[in-house]
Formats: structure tokens, sequence, C-alpha cells
């Protein structure tokens, strides 16, 4: 059922269930004459609104039941809009109600007119704050970072935080786990989205001409400086200037980039003009700078300006769930790329996806994806297309709840993505009825996830 138009009435008179059905007909109603009903109505159904008689039974004579059901109802969908019918003598427990969550109430009896514009403001807004829900998960989604995982979560809402500022950011982490993406991530958000983002690695460079590649040369500065050229750092102006692999720096350019970063001048090689130049600087390294410093590699003072601050990047065997999120993404890139018919995985290619240890993160998932799809002649992607072969995990936690929330978890965020977010494949893979797998879904607090998919689609 569409949840945008579905109402839940939980009411014990047969009389009354009738007469609001037949009054709130532009919806779609489900009706509940208790608590059990109404919590299995709400699983199954996940509706926007409720309208909930608060004297239910065992002892409709008082509240105490309705006010349970209430509980029960926002702590498994909090976001749930609930209106308390009450009786016209019952104003206490009706504010009650109100003070423990819920959005409004009404007192018996019922005018159809009045409890169906404070049902039809319950829908408006309900769906404003699932669209000011979606839209800050959708930026987090932005662009080609896909980030499911708590991990990632946490580093992309730092990015948000930061990108508006012109503070200086250090990205640490494993090659291939996507520093340049991030870095990238981080200029469109700032204030310099439209101006240049200049990128230079470090490591990819020969030292020789890394100075008048990041400083820029004046004619004759050494043989075969025929033209004034200008460097990375100015074709930077004004936008965002990243330095990859900055571990790899030459201790000898360190000074003069230390001394740019101070003052934000430079001199082009073979020049003496100081040239003034408005960018922010982000760097990126998979090396461990404190033990560069400890060798007399790195500067520390260069350390402390370039960390004002550092954004450690988890690699893709620590981002839980994101594995089969983002090897899906490719997959359906590289199969439009090389226009063949759309590809999955197969269920013992999903699982060795998630056990390899990916030494080369996404990077190198990214090979042996395309790799995959340019090979393979059949519509299930498996684990001889991927050339991985099945790894078990090197330490686990001896905490049981954990691993069996742990094992639950992965279970459904592989069963949700190999169905595309189909509910009833979902559960049959997973050999659950629909019920239990909302109850599973609300327990790992996953339901926004699945909002999350479904409004992509």
């Amino acid at each position: 059922m569409n949840s945008s138009k579905l109402l839940l009435i939980v009411e014990d008179d047969p009389g009354l269930q009738k007469q609001l059905k037949w009054s709130l007909d532009q919806y779609e109603i489900i009706l509940a004459s208790n608590r059990i009903e109404a919590v299995t109505a709400l699983r199954r159904h996940m509706p926007n609104v409720i309208t909930l008689d608060l004297g239910l039974p065992p002892d409709p004579t008082n509240a105490s039941e309705g006010l349970a059901t209430l509980k029960e109802i926002l702590e498994l969908a909090p976001h749930t809009k609930v209106i308390v019918v009450t009786g016209n003598d019952d104003r206490s427990n009706a504010i009650e109600a109100v003070a423990q969550g819920a959005y409004d109430f009404y007192q018996k009896p019922i005018d159809s007119d009045v409890l169906n514009m404070i049902i039809s403001r319950a829908f408006n807004l309900q769906a404003l704050e699932h669209d000011f829900r979606n839209l800050q998960q959708q930026q987090i989604f932005t662009g080609d970072i896909i980030a499911t995982s708590p991990q990632m979560l946490t580093v992309m809402r730092m990015v948000e935080r930061i990108a508006p500022t012109q503070a200086t950011v250090l990205l640490l982490g494993e090659s291939g786990t996507g520093k340049e993406l991030l870095a990238k991530a981080i200029h469109a958000r700032s204030p310099r989205a439209n101006m240049p983002f200049v990128a230079v690695n470090c490591a990819a460079i020969p030292e020789t001409l890394l100075e008048s590649e990041l400083f820029g040369y004046e004619k004759g500065a050494f043989t075969g400086a025929v033209t004034q050229t200008k460097g990375k750092i100015e074709y930077a102006e004004g936008g965002t200037f990243f330095l990859d692999e900055i571990g790899d720096l030459p201790i000898a350019l360190q000074a003069k980039l230390l001394r740019f970063i101070q003052e934000r001048i430079i001199e082009r090689l073979g020049g003496r003009k100081e040239i003034p130049v408005d960018v922010r600087i982000i760097c990126a390294t998979h090396r461990n700078l404190q033990n560069l410093i400890d060798q007399n590699l790195f500067r520390a003072d260069l350390y402390y300006r370039l960390s004002e601050i550092s954004i450690e990047i988890p690699p893709l065997r620590e981002r839980e769930g994101d594995i089969i999120a983002i090897g899906n993404a490719l997959l359906k890139r590289y199969c439009e790329h090389n226009q063949c018919k759309e590809k999955r995985f197969a269920p013992e290619a999903a699982q060795a996806l998630e056990n390899y240890a990916w030494p080369g993160n996404i990077r190198e998932l990214e090979n042996k994806l395309k790799r995959a799809v340019i090979l393979s002649d059949n519509y299930l992607i498996t684990t001889d297309d991927l050339e991985i072969s099945e790894q078990t995990e090197n330490s686990m936690p001896l905490n049981l709840k954990t691993v069996r929330d742990a094992a639950e978890v992965s279970a459904i965020k592989r069963a949700l993505h190999y169905s595309d977010y189909n509910i009833s494949e979902t559960s049959r893979l997973l050999g659950v009825t629909r019920p239990t797998l909302y109850s599973l879904l609300e327990k790992h607090d996953l339901q926004d996830l699945i909002r999350h998919q479904l409004d992509q689609v």
C-alpha cells in the first residue's frame, strides 16, 4: 500500500469504525481493535498517520492500554503522526498522550469535518518532515560517493560541516579509499564550488619537475624554459588546490610549500616577484606522517599547518554494508558504459565480495568489476568472474549478542541489495515473514535506508 495515504484507525467500537471508514474515504483505511492488532498493522504497513482511541480493551474505561499502545507505536515508528481520540471528559489523558509524543488529540463525539482537518494536517506535516529527512540523506549520498555504513556516514557528516569553512584539511587513508573523491566533495559543497579544483599527485611527478609543476617558472629559468609558465597553484586561484600523497613530497620542497601555506604567496622558479594566490588547500596521504616526522622525512611545522582538520577514511573492508551497495552501483554503471544487458551478483558472489579483504580498496573493486562485466557472458556475475577467493574474518567479537546483531544486519543488507529493495523478495531470501522483516528493520534502525532507496526509484 501507498503509506503516503495510508491511515490506521485503532478503535474497538464497530459502529465508530464504520463511521470513520465512511467519513475518511479519501484515505486507504486499515482497522485495528486492540494493541496487538495495531502493532501488527504498524509493522506490516508502516502508515504515516494513526488515529488511536485511548479507551482500548481489555480495560476500555481508562486510558492505560491506549497510552501503552501509543508508547509502543512511537518506539517502533517515531516519525508516525498519532492522533489520540478520547471521551469528552478525558482531556487530562489526551494532554498526557501529547506530552508522550502524540501529534494531536480529538475528543468525542466525532465531528467528521474537524477530524478530517486534523488528519490532513498530520499527513502534510509528515510529508514535509519526510522530505527534510530525505534531503539530509541525499546530501550524504550525493555524487560518486556511496555511504551507507556508520563509518562512512560519520565521514560524510564531517565533510558537510567543514566544507563551508576555509580550514585546511588532511585526508588520511589507505590507497584506493577515495581520498580525491572526498576532496572534490568538500570543494563542491564550499563557497569555492564554481572555481577551479586543481589536483597534483606528489608521488607521480619526478622530484626534479615537481617544483616547477607546483610553482611555475619564468622564461629562461632552466634549459627548455622558453616561455613564462604558471604553476598548478596559480591555476587554482579562487578555488581548491588538492595535494595528493603529500607524504611523498621531497623534504627540500616542504619549506617552500610551508611558506606558501603561511603567507599565500608564491615565487615562480627563476623569478623574484611575489604572487599572491587565494586557494583552499586539501591534502591527502596513505602514509603515517608521524612516523615520517620521527624519521626526519617530513617537517613537523608543515604537518601542523596541513592538519587543521584531519579525516580518517576507513578501508573498504571496514565499511559495513558498503561493499555490495558500491558494487551494485558500479555494476550498473559499467553495464551501461559497455552497452550490455544489466547484470547482477549471484548470491555466492555477493558473499565473496563481503568476505574478501580488499587490499586495494575501491580501486581494486572497480578493476575487478570492469573485468567481470566485459568477460562474463551470463546474467549473473559469479565468483569466477570476480576472481576472488572466499576468506574468513581474522578476528571476531566474542560477545554473542554483538555477533548475532552484526550477522543480522549484514544478512539484511545483503538481501536488500540483492533483491533491489523488494520487501517480499528480501523476506523470501531471508526465510522470514514480512512482519518479521519489518521488526528486524526497526530493531536495527534500517528503516531510513529502505525509505531512501525507495525514494530514489
